[in-house]
């Protein structure tokens, strides 16, 4: 069995391992559309150290592709190929697969698919544009990581003093997973509170088309909607309230009757 790491020595190798991961650049990116074959290879190497599992796990497949394009993350291929474009927002769908789900990953693409997709030579706002701004702003994005992996482990090695030995290491890592963990909560929360605010504010149609008119559309349907079952609530109430009444009532005919049954029965006797 091999001696167990210590939490500094284990964040060292962590940290040699993500400051050596670079974002695809706009020069790994071919500008010949691939196929399925030359694209998921392509894929592969230049992503497949970011794997947890590098010799088990898969960057892409063809029926992770597949299934991208049938449920609208991505534009269906032309001809079989996939150029520029694609390649982009599989870059995006293979980092937010990781902590989204499909649902927030089509909402969040749709509104790109539709406004920008094959649109670069168009009017120079196109995928390769706005991949480069993300890529240009994320600089230096690993070396804060570090500095913050430094502060947590700062605070965390004064932490356990008095614990077991056998038990100190442990404790260690483990709140040190926590500590990330509860920023990764944060963070995936502010992401997914966006998502919903992007759901709102755009509205893309099954084509492909983003209008500003289908989402007033979809807007206006919303509020009908609302309406109609509020109506539906109040009419609902309406009922129970007039069951009720006639119920009371009911009740009061039917003692009345009894009322006047028992005087009889007394007045024979």
């Amino acid at each position: 069995m091999s001696k167990e790491q210590s939490l500094s020595e284990l964040l060292d190798k962590i940290s040699s391992k993500v400051m050596k991961m670079n974002p695809m650049s706009l020069d790994d990116i071919p500008d010949v559309p691939l196929y399925m074959d030359q694209l998921t290879t392509m894929m592969d190497s230049k992503l497949r150290s970011t794997l947890r599992r590098p010799t088990a796990d898969k960057v892409l497949t063809k029926t992770m592709i597949n299934n991208y394009a049938k449920n609208d993350l991505i534009p269906p291929p032309y001809k079989k190929k996939y150029n520029k474009d694609h390649l982009y927002e599989l870059l995006s769908i293979f980092y937010f697969k990781n902590f989204l789900s499909i649902s927030d990953i089509q909402t969040l693409l749709a509104p790109l698919s539709a406004e920008f997709f094959g649109k670069s030579k168009q009017n120079g706002f196109g995928l390769d544009q706005i991949y480069s701004e993300i890529v240009a702003m994320g600089r230096g994005a690993r070396g804060r990581l570090k500095e913050d992996m430094n502060r947590i482990y700062t605070a965390i090695d004064k932490s356990f003093v008095d614990y077991p030995d056998d038990k100190k290491e442990y404790l260690r890592k483990y709140s040190f997973v926590c500590l990330l963990s509860y920023d990764i909560f944060l963070k995936k929360y502010i992401i997914e509170q966006m998502i919903d605010e992007i759901a709102d504010d755009y509205v893309v149609d099954r084509d492909g088309t983003y209008d500003e008119e289908l989402r007033r559309k979809a807007a206006k349907e919303a509020t009908t909607e609302a309406t109609r079952i509020a109506k539906l609530k109040e009419e609902r109430a309406k009922a129970v309230e007039k069951i009720r009444v006639d119920k009371m009532k009911m009740e009061r005919i039917v003692g009345s009757d009894k009322n006047s049954v028992f005087k009889r029965s007394s007045g024979q006797k």
